[in-house]
C-alpha cells in the first residue's frame, strides 16, 4: 500500500476506506478502492479527471451510497446520509463546481444550516457578527451582508471555503479549492490550511496543480480508472513520477509550447476603459499567444469581457485589422471575428443538458440555415470534424454535455467557438479544473491554433502555465497593465515568477 501503510489498530488515522466499491448503471466508478488519512496531515488524492475522486469523496459525505466496502472515522464504523449528517459528524467538504445560494447573503452562506436563533427566530445580527470576524481573520474586504449572486467566481470560491472551515471540521476536504484564486489568495487559502493542521485537522486536498501539491501537502495517494494505485509521502515523489502514475504513461511536456510563425497585427485596443480597468491598450499578432496575468479582480477578464461586448465600455477604441470596430454585445463581437471562453465553463460555456452536437452548433446556427430550416446533414458533420478535430470524447455526440468530463467540456466549448472561424481567440483560464493530461492536450491545441495563424490571448492564475504558453505577457495591477514581459527574458531566466509577482503587487 505504498508509504501510508496502516498502523497497528488504526490509531493514527482518522479516516479509514476500504475496499470501497461504487458502480452507475454498467459503469464501475470505483473498485475496492482505499484511502488512510493520518490525524492533522495534508493528504493530496491526484488522478485524472474520471479516475474516481470526486465519487469517493462524495460517498463519504453521504451524497453516494457504496456498494461494498467500510469506511471508518475516529475508530469507528462511519456511515452517514447526507452532507449535513456528515457535517454534524466531523466532516466537511468543498466542491469543486461551486453550489452557493446567490440570493442570500455572505454571512447566510458561510453558516447556512448553523445560524444564530433567538427562539424560533433567526438573529441576524449575531451570525453577521460571526461572519464579520471570519472575513477579518482571511483579510477578505466584504460586508457579511452582501449578497453572494453579486460575487466574482473567485470571491464565491474564497466563502465557499470559509463555509467549510467555519464548521469546527475535523476532516476538511478540498475538491479543487484554488481552481478560480489568484496567488495571493491562493497562499492565504494554505495559511488556513496550517493552521488547520496545527490544530489537529486533516484535510484532504484534491488538484490537478503540480506545484500546489508538493507545496502543502504531507501525503499523496494516486487513483486511476476508478482503482487505488498507490501512496506515498510527497518527499517519496516526483512531479514526473506522480504524473506517470496518474495517467498510466509518460506525459513528457505538460506545456508543449511550439514557436509559430508571429505576422502582422490582427487587433489593437487604446485605452480602454470600464468597470474594473482603465486606459488598456495593448495589440495582438497573427500566431500569437499573448498571457495576462494578475490577481483576481485585477482587471483582466474584466477587460476582455468588454472586449466580447458582454460589459459596456467608457471609453477607449478597438481595432480588428486596422478597422475600427464596435462590439455592443457578443453578436457583434463574433461578426467581428472574436471568440471567448469564458472562465466558468458551466455557467456561461455550455448547456450541460443539452447534448454535445447542440452546444457546438449553439454560436453557428446561421451557417447551417437554409431558409427558415437547419441543414442536419450538414451540421452534424461539421459537429463532427470538429470533436474528432479536438478530440472529445464521448460515446457519441448526442450525448449530454453533463456526462463528460471537465478536460472534454473545455473541448466542446473550444469546438464551437473554433467553428465560428476567428481571427482572435480569447481563452479565460483554459486549463481551469482539468487534469494533467487534458492539460497537455489544450496546451498543444493553443498551439495549433496559432500555427493556423489566430491571435491567441490567454489569462491565467497559474504562474507556470502563463510563462511557459505565451509569446508574450502583460502583467496586470488594479485595474491597469504594469508591464510587459518577452518569452524570451522568460527563457534566459530574466523573468522569473518572483518577478511576476512584485510586479501583480504593484512594484
Amino acid at each position: 500500500m505504498g508509504g501510508n501503510a496502516k498502523a497497528a489498530g488504526g490509531s493514527d488515522y482518522i479516516l479509514e476506506c476500504r475496499d470501497l466499491s461504487k458502480s452507475f448503471g454498467g459503469t464501475k466508478a470505483l473498485r475496492n478502492v482505499e484511502l488512510h488519512i493520518k490525524k492533522g496531515e495534508v493528504h493530496a488524492l491526484v488522478g485524472e479527471n474520471g479516475a474516481g475522486k470526486s465519487t469517493l469523496m462524495k460517498a463519504i459525505i453521504g451524497l453516494h451510497k457504496i456498494d461494498s466496502g467500510t469506511i471508518t472515522f475516529e475508530g469507528k464504523p462511519y456511515k452517514v446520509n447526507g452532507p449535513a449528517e456528515a457535517i454534524r459528524k466531523g466532516i466537511t467538504m468543498i466542491h469543486q463546481e461551486l453550489n452557493p445560494e446567490p440570493y442570500l447573503t455572505v454571512a447566510e452562506n458561510i453558516f447556512l444550516h448553523n445560524e444564530d436563533a433567538k427562539g424560533i427566530f433567526l438573529n441576524k445580527k449575531a451570525t453577521n457578527e460571526r461572519a464579520e470576524k471570519i472575513l477579518k481573520e482571511f483579510d477578505f474586504p466584504i460586508s457579511p451582508t452582501h449578497l453572494v449572486g453579486d460575487l466574482s467566481l473567485a470571491q464565491a470560491q474564497m466563502i465557499e471555503i470559509m463555509k467549510a472551515v467555519s464548521s469546527d471540521a475535523k476532516l476538511v476536504i478540498m475538491d479543487e479549492p484554488t481552481s478560480s484564486l489568484d496567488n495571493e489568495e491562493t497562499e492565504r487559502l494554505f495559511q488556513t490550511i496550517r493552521q488547520l493542521k496545527e490544530k489537529g485537522v486533516s484535510v484532504v486536498y484534491i488538484s490537478h496543480r503540480m506545484e500546489e501539491i508538493f507545496s502543502i501537502c504531507d501525503t499523496v495517494s494516486v487513483f486511476r480508472d476508478g482503482q487505488y494505485i498507490d501512496c506515498k509521502p510527497i518527499g517519496e515523489v516526483t512531479q514526473e513520477s506522480l504524473i506517470s502514475m496518474m495517467v498510466g504513461r509518460e506525459v513528457k511536456n505538460v506545456f508543449p509550447k511550439t514557436e509559430c510563425e508571429i505576422g502582422d497585427v490582427v487587433f489593437k485596443v487604446e485605452g480602454l476603459t470600464g468597470k474594473g480597468f482603465t486606459d488598456i491598450s495593448f495589440e495582438v499578432r497573427k500566431g500569437e499567444i499573448l498571457g495576462l496575468t494578475g490577481l483576481a479582480g485585477a482587471g483582466r477578464s474584466e477587460t476582455m469581457r468588454a472586449i466580447f461586448g458582454l460589459d459596456p465600455l467608457v471609453s477607449g477604441k478597438m481595432y480588428m485589422d486596422g478597422k475600427e470596430i464596435v462590439n455592443k454585445n457578443p453578436r457583434q463581437a463574433i461578426n467581428h471575428g472574436i471568440a471567448m471562453v469564458n472562465e466558468d465553463r458551466r455557467e456561461y460555456g455550455l448547456c450541460l443538458y443539452r447534448s454535445i452536437s447542440e452546444n457546438i452548433s449553439l454560436p453557428n446556427l446561421p451557417v447551417y440555415q437554409k431558409g427558415l430550416l437547419l441543414n442536419k446533414r450538414r451540421e452534424k458533420a461539421e459537429n463532427r470534424k470538429y470533436a474528432e478535430m479536438l478530440t472529445v470524447k464521448a460515446a457519441s455526440l448526442e450525448e449530454d454535455a453533463i456526462a463528460l468530463s471537465g478536460g472534454n467540456q473545455q473541448k466542446v466549448v473550444l469546438a464551437k467557438w473554433l467553428m465560428s472561424d476567428p481571427k482572435v481567440l480569447i481563452l479565460d483560464e483554459p486549463t481551469r479544473g482539468v487534469d494533467v493530461g487534458a492539460k497537455s492536450e489544450i496546451h498543444s491545441l493553443m498551439c495549433e491554433f496559432a500555427r493556423q495563424g489566430l491571435a491567441v490571448i490567454m489569462i491565467s492564475s497559474e504562474l507556470p502555465e502563463v510563462m511557459a504558453m505565451s509569446d508574450r505577457l502583460l502583467v496586470y495591477h488594479e485595474g491597469r497593465i504594469n508591464g510587459e514581459l518577452l518569452r524570451e527574458d522568460i527563457q534566459n531566466g530574466k523573468v522569473t515568477q518572483e518577478t511576476i509577482l512584485a510586479k501583480e503587487f504593484g512594484n
